[in-house]
């Protein structure tokens, strides 16, 4: 199982170029409209160079983003866990 790791929050508008393409994808997977001011987490996921997209205003519980990810084979480390327990 690879390990999960908060690269950062961010909101649209601040969102670093590197990061579109990823977010811009699970935007349209998820028929979802965007916001200039929606938080969104960015996670790496260790041993690959996949970047996990989270849009925070989704998940009501850290549980559900844990899931999501072990889902996708990843283990969230403690402390992007603690980090997005704050922002939910």
């Amino acid at each position: 199982m690879f390990i999960a790791t908060l690269k950062g929050i961010f909101t649209l508008k601040d969102l670093p170029e590197e990061f579109r393409p990823f977010v811009d994808y699970k935007a349209g997977l998820e028929k979802k409209e965007l916001s200039e001011d929606d938080e969104i987490a960015i996670i790496s996921i260790k041993g690959t160079q996949s970047n996990h997209v989270l849009f925070l205003d989704s998940y009501s519980s850290v549980d559900e983003i844990r899931r999501e990810l072990e889902e996708a084979g990843a283990k969230i480390n403690h402390t992007t866990l603690k980090i997005l327990e704050g922002h939910l």
